[in-house]
């Protein structure tokens, strides 16, 4: 079992940056494929990037490939989303994801996943 628990949303102004964290509980993340997603208000949840269990390769959506890097400390059980040159789309509800499956395969639709965050928001005023 994986708990997983997001921070570091927030609101900044177009152009900014932000990182976000997902600290994990359970002696396996270490193992997992581990993900980001996304979901705007009236839109489906996306995926935003992925990486492997060793940190290895990472994925991420055309839409934020080029300012977005996602990392992964397993000895801190944490996952990282650095995001730069914020947009006024990227505003939606962001979630940390584990795949328990697929040690080396980024998958990139949500059902694949089977532990997730509760989220935390963040907004980009324009």
């Amino acid at each position: 079992q994986v708990q997983l628990v997001e921070s570091g949303g927030g609101l900044v102004q177009a152009g900014g940056s932000l990182t976000l964290s997902c600290a994990a509980s359970g002696r396996t993340f270490s193992t997992y494929v581990l993900g980001w997603f996304r979901q705007a208000p009236g839109k489906e949840r996306e995926f935003v990037a992925g990486i492997t269990w060793s940190g290895g390769r990472t994925y991420y959506a055309d839409s934020v490939k080029g300012r977005f890097t996602i990392s992964r400390d397993n000895a801190k059980n944490t996952l990282y989303l650095q995001m730069n040159s914020l947009k006024p789309e990227d505003t939606a509800v962001y979630h940390c994801a584990a795949d328990s499956t697929h040690r080396s395969t980024i998958r990139v639709v949500a059902y694949e996943y089977d532990y997730w965050g509760q989220g935390t928001q963040v907004t980009v005023s324009s």
